[in-house]
């Protein structure tokens, strides 16, 4: 149907475009003339012929041939066309009776009259009817001509009559007056120049005309040839393209409509000056040219416009159509989108609050799918309106309003039936919590009841008549019937919700059969006593030692009893059952508490979870509420200048933050619902995702100073207004903050009720590292502030360590003064470290509000980790220590707020210093690896010339070669001990690479420990040496051969302490090694100061102490 309409409307169409085109036609082959008067407008010009309008008695036109001395020179060329372009102006019937040509020749000779008659007879280009010749006026001439016609008469033998006149009046008898120019003695108003303007406008027009006629048959062969797009682009592209040539079209047919006129009134100009004026026929011919071309533009346009008129119809309803095509496409899309959530919406809740945070869900769900909804109603209206309308696709248009009408209706009916499922599964859970809810009560009131008052009369009929009373409210808090519940609830009972009936149906019954034991003991205790009675539970001995008999014997002896017998065995069976009483009382006691903590724990659950709830529905709130509307173009004018394009710096990474929360963490917490205690495994498997706030409190200054500064903004306004906060957005943006620090407390309640629980173990580790987290978002607050700092502080690795201490310098290569005042006056500096540096920075104050008050850091200095060393205690005071740099050139003495912020700054640099020591250890023994086989060979020793000699020292360098930390040096003198040898490692003075160590791999005290004193008195006495890399002082003036020879500036390394006060030493200048005794050595070192440690007093930790090569990882040494 659709394609016979539109067939339909293109046979109109087309019918319509061939009336144009007939008219375009018509138009385009009429008044076709071979010449045009702009082409020989200066032939013209000359007037040597012109057709003046006049006519003769038959209607035959005249053409005037005036007096034009110079008619002779005229080339053929221009004669042919002025006489072509002549003869072709008048009508086809007024040009068939033939022209009249009149030879004006009264002041010419004959020989002239003579060669001009013979010209034009023999060029012209018509019919001729008559030749008139106004011979030549003089006597002589005239006389001439008179013979010479005579005589040369077959001359002018023409198919017509040659008349020679004599005189003016002569030529009136054949021409009448009124037809003839005033040079020729008639009336004939005639003007040459407005001739040939009017002839030239004519022609123009006509043109003019003409290529209208074809630009509208162009236009409209390519209106009826377009092929109707198939998306709204395409076809809104086309009718612009269109309605653009179309107005093109039109402004050029109305130009030629408005030069048509012009002309029109411009022939009529003289009768409207004058009534009396003539017009000849040329003029009226000349008019009736231009009305009639007139006309046939105007009916040119009226069926161009009829024929755009169908054809924009036809592009407008196929634009509507493809609107209402891409409309419906994409509300289906949305609706089929929305019916799939709905449908896999099937979860019904666990939980009571669950399922009211369902049933919230999906109104919420409801509201925004009400939109589509809402597009989808009014895209079926649009498109009844186009049936009614008369669309020509009708066919197409009606079945997708009825599929839009259905899936309205189904979706409809989806969220009622969706919303009845979740009613029915609120108020089974409803039903659940309040029979939990009751059972709680009741432990509670059963825990609360105090056991000694229970012990009297009046106690334990007080106690029974609460249980009395509590049990009465269970009619309208309990489940009743099991059944009923199954088949009420059964199209939302999924196994996990039917499991959780029958545990809240099993604790019901549970707590009833407490109750019910409770109420048979109160009412023994509250029965009438003789004398009152202590229940004693038999000695654990006694029960060893008498063990009891088997069942088999009880009943065996029980059937084979005589009364007395059963007397007997009275009191045993009394004092059996009071025993059993109470023993059943302790666990019942034991079971009530630990129904006790459940309960807590369930309340923290249940805290963490709905706050949990609230907390991600407020991040959603001002996501969608405040974030989103920014980037609402129908907000943007609320949007002052200073907030544009900062939505990144307003809320950080919230919604990085909503997701985590809504799709994950929640998900997680509602897991651990049944099981509260562990819910310590949730926080731990996620914290790395927690590292996300410290992003967020980062960004936290820069948020809260744009807010201060753009709080008045009229778009805060608008949207706080539209959300109906009573709290402006400033509160919501501190919500995460908040969140991060409530974690840790809901944790440690958790953890108070969950102390002999499966998750204890995990709740601990997880409150630990929560605080950890807050610790390291608290660090990164202060770390932003820091200023002046020119490199990276990423650079510097982890963040460990930051507090404010006072600190006192002394620098040995300062002034003394400078020393002196540095060691008693303090500086207050705020420290960070990091596992590459330690920063010292002077914390500054802030003036302002909120985060601006913050304090500031300026930066002042660091040290590099690698040359940085520690002295744990300084004498006098036991919240300092010290920290010294390059083999203490630089010495920091840092005083803590407390020993215990002391200790914790101790132990965290000590473990960044066995950090590097483990890598300064695998980079060495790396490289010893690589060196080993490419040690030099040392030559034989004259000391021992023997072949079994060189042999030993060949297989001792061949042991060294092997040997990774063998040393350098050999040493052939068999009177100076050994030097360190392979597995032997180092003294006990000195540090083994190998063995193992204690305090987190440090050495011990006393492989560390010298005296502070004999520091600062500069001396190294005998004894008093440690291994290290020393700079030689003086010349060794007791050279020997078996000695090592050492002179002034040269760097050694101390390497071991031998026997019989030897030292052995490696000169690092010349690459020699040998023993030295230890007073030579001391005297040649004096006070130089070992390069890799010397320590205080306490205990003193160096990276660079262990590392057998430090000046390849720390900066040169001084010397």
């Amino acid at each position: 149907m659709t394609l016979s309409l539109i067939s339909l409307l293109s046979q109109d169409v087309t019918a319509l475009w061939l009336l144009l085109k007939t008219s375009a036609d018509e138009i385009m082959h009429q008044d076709i003339v071979p010449l045009c008067a702009a082409d020989i407008q200066e032939q013209l010009k000359k007037r040597f012929a012109y057709l003046s309008g006049g006519r003769g008695q038959d209607g035959s036109p005249v053409i005037t041939f005036p007096d034009y001395p110079a008619f002779s020179e005229i080339p053929d060329k221009e004669f042919q066309n002025v006489m072509t372009y002549l003869t072709s102006i008048p009508s086809l019937q007024d040009a068939g009776i033939g022209f009249i040509l009149v030879i004006d020749r009264r002041q010419d000779r004959w020989t002239s009259v003579k060669a001009s008659v013979l010209r034009i007879a023999a060029s012209f280009p018509a019919n001729l009817q008559l030749v008139l010749v106004l011979r030549p006026t003089g006597f002589f001439q005239r006389t001439l001509s008179d013979i010479a016609f005579k005589f040369n008469r077959d001359d002018f033998k023409m198919k017509v009559p040659v008349m020679m006149l004599s005189s003016v009046p002569e030529l009136h008898g054949y021409i009448d007056k009124s037809q003839l120019t005033e040079d020729l003695g008639g009336t004939l108003d005639y003007c040459h120049s407005r001739w040939l303007c009017h002839r030239t406008a004519i022609e123009s027009f006509a043109l003019m005309v003409k290529q209208t006629a074809q630009m509208l048959q162009t236009f409209g062969t390519e209106l009826a040839e377009t092929e109707l797009p198939n998306d709204v682009q395409s076809t809104s592209l086309v009718l612009s393209v269109h309605t653009e040539k179309k107005a093109k079209a039109k402004e050029d047919l109305q130009l030629a409509l408005k030069e048509g006129n012009g002309i029109l009134e411009s022939l009529r100009e003289p009768l409207a000056e004058s009534t009396s004026h003539s017009v000849n026929q040329d003029q009226l011919d000349n008019q009736a040219t231009v009305q009639r071309l007139l006309a046939q533009l105007n009916e040119t346009e009226a069926a161009f416009d009829e024929f755009w008129a169908k054809h924009q119809q036809k592009l407008e309803q196929c634009l509507q159509l493809r609107h209402f095509e891409q409309g419906f496409r994409e509300v289906k899309t949305t609706l089929d989108s929305m019916s799939q959530k709905i449908a896999a919406f099937t979860d019904v809740g666990n939980s009571l609050a669950h399922v009211q945070h369902l049933l919230k869900d999906l109104t919420s769900f409801e509201e925004k799918s009400s939109v589509a909804v809402d597009r989808a109603r009014a895209l079926s209206l649009e498109g009844q309106q186009l049936i009614e309308n008369k669309h020509y696709a009708v066919d197409s248009i009606h079945p997708k309003c009825e599929e839009l009408q259905h899936l309205c209706d189904h979706f409809a009916t989806e969220i009622t039936r969706r919303r009845g499922l979740l009613s029915k599964s609120l108020e089974l859970h409803s039903l659940l919590e309040m029979s939990m809810k009751w059972c709680d009560e009741g432990i509670f009131l059963l825990a609360s009841q105090p056991v000694d008052k229970c012990q009297s009369q009046d106690g334990a009929e007080a106690a029974l008549q609460e249980i009395e009373k509590f049990l009465e409210t269970g009619a309208e808090n309990k489940i009743q019937e099991l059944n009923k519940i199954y088949k009420e609830y059964e199209c939302i009972l999924n196994q996990d919700l039917l499991e959780h009936v029958q545990k809240v149906f099993q604790k019901q019954e549970s707590t009833e059969e407490m109750f019910h034991r409770r109420q048979a003991s109160l009412k023994k205790l509250a029965a009438k006593q003789t004398r009152p009675v202590q229940p004693v539970a038999p000695r654990p001995e006694a029960l060893t030692k008498s063990p009891s008999p088997s069942p088999g014997s009880w009943r065996s002896s029980e059937g084979s009893s005589s009364e007395g017998g059963a007397l007997r065995r009275g009191p045993y069976r009394r004092a059996k059952s009071e025993m059993s009483e109470s023993r059943q009382g302790r666990t019942s006691s034991t079971g009530d508490e630990e129904e006790s903590l459940a309960i807590l724990r369930r309340h923290v659950m249940n805290e963490l979870l709905d706050t949990e709830r609230a907390y991600v529905e407020e991040l959603l709130c001002v996501l969608e509420g405040y974030a989103a509307e920014m980037d609402n173009p129908l907000m943007a004018h609320l949007i002052s200048t200073g907030l544009q394009n900062k939505k990144s710096i307003l809320f950080g990474n919230m919604e990085e933050i909503y997701h985590f929360h809504n799709r994950i963490f929640l998900r997680d917490l509602e897991s651990c619902i049944d099981c509260p205690e562990l819910v310590g495994r949730c926080f731990l498997e996620r914290m790395e995702e927690f590292q996300i706030y410290e992003k967020y409190c980062q960004n936290k200054p820069r948020s809260e100073s744009l807010w201060r500064q753009c709080s008045d903004c009229p778009f805060f306004q608008e949207c706080q207004k539209k959300l109906d906060h009573k709290l402006s957005l400033d509160s919501y943006l501190l919500k995460p903050v908040q969140r991060i620090t409530k974690y840790q407390l809901l944790l440690k309640e958790m953890l108070k009720y969950s102390k002999n629980c499966e998750g204890a173990e995990d709740l601990q580790e997880a409150l630990s590292s929560i605080l950890g987290i807050l610790k390291a978002v608290n660090d990164s607050m202060h770390l932003i502030a820091i200023t002046g700092y020119d490199g990276n502080l990423s650079d510097l690795g982890k963040l460990l360590m930051q507090g404010s201490f006072s600190v006192w310098t002394d620098h040995k290569k300062g002034h003394t003064k400078v020393k002196e005042l540095a060691r008693f006056k303090p500086m207050q500096r705020h420290l960070f470290l990091h596992e590459k540096a330690v920063l010292f920075c002077k914390k500054r104050e802030e003036n302002g509000e909120g985060y601006e008050k913050a304090p500031s850091y300026s930066y002042k200095q660091s040290l590099n980790m690698t040359a940085v060393g520690i002295t744990e205690n300084v004498k006098g005071d036991a919240k300092k220590f010290e920290i010294w740099y390059n083999a203490r050139e630089e010495v920091y003495i840092i005083q803590a707020p407390t020993p215990e912020i002391k200790a914790a700054w101790v132990n965290e640099i000590r473990k960044v210093l066995t950090s590097q020591l483990q890598a300064c250890r695998e980079a060495s023994q790396h490289r010893a690896l690589e060196q080993s086989h490419s040690l030099p060979l040392p030559a034989p020793s004259s000391t021992s010339p023997t072949k079994g000699g060189n042999s030993r020292n060949v297989k001792k360098l061949e042991d060294r070669k092997t040997d990774p930390l063998s040393l350098e040096g050999y040493v052939s003198s068999s009177s100076l001990p050994k030097p360190p040898e392979k597995g032997k490692g180092w003294s006990k003075t000195s540090h083994s690479l190998e063995a193992p160590e204690e305090d987190g791999g440090w050495s011990s005290a006393e492989e560390l420990i010298n005296s502070s004193d004999a520091e600062e008195d500069g001396g190294l006495g005998p004894g008093k040496l440690v291994p290290g890399k020393y700079t030689v002082v003086m010349d060794d003036e007791k050279e020997g051969p078996d000695t090592l020879a050492m002179r002034t500036g040269d760097m050694v390394e101390v390497v071991e302490e031998g026997a019989e006060g030897l030292w052995y030493v490696r000169d690092l200048t010349s690459s020699k090694e040998g023993w030295v005794p230890a007073s030579s050595l001391s005297t040649l070192l004096g006070k130089s100061s070992s390069a890799q440690c010397l320590s205080s007093s306490g205990k003193t930790y160096c990276a660079r102490q262990l590392c057998p090569e430090p000046a390849k990882i720390l900066s040169p040494e001084p010397v």
